[in-house]
Order: structure tokens, then C-alpha cells, then sequence
């Protein structure tokens, strides 16, 4: 059924056709006893599937990344498709409008996606607001950045603040540094800009009633020394995990032909073309660390096979995002059936 569906979808540019499916989720779930149908159809309830993972039990280990519902406003909707969790952002302390239109491209013929969004959300506030309203019983991770105008040496500041907006709300945190869709971020992950803006947010945590794990989320371009200095960073600060990985700004080994891509412009690259690079550096860090630091895996997921892979190489959970606009709402589903036999 979903084949006829995204063949529609894909008629419309990618942000029209995601609000399209959003809306018409939405509505289904407020029809009377929408709700129950969807779950019904869509989730899959397994007891050993439940994995609990720096101090959260997950219902199960597939969870929705963030950039799907940057403003929290399908939590209640997206609840009825069986994921474990979701990632809400990445949000910033003000209101910003992203890049420029086109913003996000499609490329059929990889299975991916190429999108330079450029954190585009409505504020931090606001989608704690939603989240606050929501009545989903969702494990639910605050991905926050910082705002554009922002300069690297006041970065802190804005995680600072979003944390404060997002610590009621939401049940971890995960530190973007990662986009390559906000000019400069990036430069974040270097070692001693990265290790004062974790230890700032980290004494922050330590004085709140109960403190939210933190997790940091990591790019695919990272050489073998970067990575080893996230590891220490990570070990040092104590973080809660990483996340492996973001979206990445290579684009070898594409099908879709060359003048197409070059069309597209810049933007980070996710989909199947990332998701051996994702596995690779997922694996590092696992037996870098013995397995000491939990690892939520993002890059290149489609079915239970692709997930699988992600769990072999140590990951403790694994997200999708462009494998739900391609493989449709029930992803989670059939991932997680899949894993329980």
C-alpha cells in the first residue's frame, strides 16, 4: 500500500510532501478510534526487545532521529507508528528560519536524501510547549544546537539555554555539533572548543534534581584522530553516549548522475550511501571503548538487516529517518518483528 502512497508523495517537493503525510496522519489519529487502528496496525509489543540503555528502559531499540519533527509537533501522531523514542530538534534558543528554498532533494536511485535545512525550528520554548501538551507516552531526547547568528565563542550560551527550556520535558539530551548545514558548527567537535562546551553543560546537569543523560552526536567525516579525541572527551566528561553519525558532505559512489547531484548543491548526504561509513566508525568506537560508552546508531537503516548490523558492530539502539520516508510508517514494525524472531 505505501508503494502507491510514496509514488504520490514524491510527486510533491520533499517539505510539501512531508507535511502532507504528517497532516494526513494527524487526522487519521483524530478520527474516532483512529488512534487504536494505527497502533494497531503499526506497533509491535515485545517484551525482550526492551533495552534499557544509560539509565532509560526503551520500549524497543528503533527510535525516529531528529530532523523529522524538529518542532515537537507530531509526538502524539508518531507515537502510533511503534517507535521506542524520538528525537525532537535539533530546536535553538530563538526562532530561526533555515536556509533557503529547496532545501532537501531526493535522490531515488541511492535511496537517500541530500538536505541543508539549516536548523530551522521555531525555538527551544515552543517545542517545549508541544512537548509539555503532548499526552504520548514516548521516550522522548531534546537535540539541540545553536542559532546561526550565533558566534562558536558564545555556542555555549545556546545549549545552555535550550537545555534549560527542553530539562522538563524531555528524557535525554543530545548535544548537534555535527550538521554541516550551519555554517561553522562543525568546528565545534574540535577537541578543546568540544571538551569546554560538554564540561559547561555537564556541571549544569549535575546541579538539576535528577540529571538528564547527555549524549553527544558525532559526524561521518571524523579521521581516526578525531574520533580518538571524541573518545577521550567522551570518557573524560563522563557523557552519557554518542550518536553515530550524522549526515555526511561526501558523496562518492553515488548512482544518481553527477551533474544532478552538483544541481542539488550543498547539504549532508543520508540514506543507504552512508551506511557502511556509519557501521565502520560505529564499530570503532564500540571496541575503542570495551563497549563503556552506549551508542545510538543513525545512518543508512531500511529494514531489520541494516539494524542488525548496527546492534552486531555495538550499538545499544538505532534510529531512522530517511529509511521511514522510504520504506513508509511501518519501519519500526517490521524492524522490530524482525529482531524478536
Amino acid at each position: 500500500m505505501y508503494w502507491l502512497i510514496k509514488k504520490i508523495l514524491f510527486l510533491f517537493p520533499p517539505e510539501k510532501a512531508h507535511h502532507i503525510a504528517m497532516g494526513g496522519l494527524n487526522i487519521i489519529r483524530s478520527l474516532p478510534g483512529g488512534k487504536s487502528i494505527l497502533k494497531k496496525y503499526f506497533c509491535f509489543a515485545y517484551p525482550m526487545l526492551k533495552k534499557e540503555v544509560f539509565g532509560i528502559t526503551f520500549p524497543n531499540p528503533v527510535g525516529l532521529a531528529a530532523g523529522f519533527d524538529k518542532d515537537a509537533k507530531w509526538i502524539d501522531s508518531l507515537e502510533c507508528l511503534g517507535f521506542g523514542f524520538m528525537e525532537i530538534g535539533t530546536v535553538t534558543p530563538l526562532p530561526q528560519p533555515g536556509n533557503e528554498k529547496p532545501r532537501l532533494f531526493r535522490l531515488p536511485k541511492d535511496r537517500a536524501l541530500i538536505n541543508r535545512m539549516g536548523f530551522n525550528n521555531e525555538g527551544a520554548e515552543a517545542a517545549a510547549l508541544r512537548i509539555k501538551k503532548s499526552h504520548a507516552q514516548l521516550i522522548i531526547g531534546g537535540n539541540i544546537g545553536k542559532n546561526k547568528i550565533t558566534p562558536n565563542e558564545n555556542a555555549a550560551e545556546d545549549y545552555e539555554k535550550c537545555f534549560h527550556a527542553l530539562y522538563d520535558v524531555v528524557d535525554y539530551f543530545v548535544i548537534n555539533v555535527s550538521s554541516p548545514n550551519t555554517p561553522g558548527l562543525r568546528s565545534l567537535q574540535e577537541k578543546e572548543p568540544l571538551q569546554r562546551l560538554i564540561l559547561r553543560l555537564q556541571n549544569l546537569n549535575k546541579q538539576k534534581p535528577v540529571p538528564r543523560p547527555i549524549l553527544l552526536k558525532i559526524a561521518p567525516d571524523l579521521n581516526e584522530g578525531q574520533l580518538n579525541d571524541i573518545i577521550s572527551i567522551v570518557l573524560e566528561t563522563g557523557l552519557s553516549g554518542i550518536v553515530a553519525t550524522n549526515t555526511t558532505i561526501g558523496r562518492e559512489g553515488l548512482r544518481t548522475p553527477s551533474d544532478r547531484v552538483q544541481a542539488m548543491g550543498a547539504g549532508g548526504l543520508s540514506g543507504k550511501p552512508l551506511q557502511k561509513k556509519s557501521t565502520e566508525i560505529i564499530r570503532y568506537l564500540y571496541q575503542k571503548t570495551n563497549g563503556l560508552v552506549p551508542i545510538i546508531a543513525s545512518g543508512g537503516i531500511f529494514n531489520a538487516a541494516d539494524a542488525k548490523e548496527k546492534l552486531d558492530a555495538g550499538a545499544a539502539l538505532v534510529q531512522v529517518y530517511t529509511g521511514f520516508i522510504y520504506e513508509g510508517p511501518g519501519i519500526a514494525k517490521k524492524i522490530c518483528k524482525r529482531l524478536a524472531e
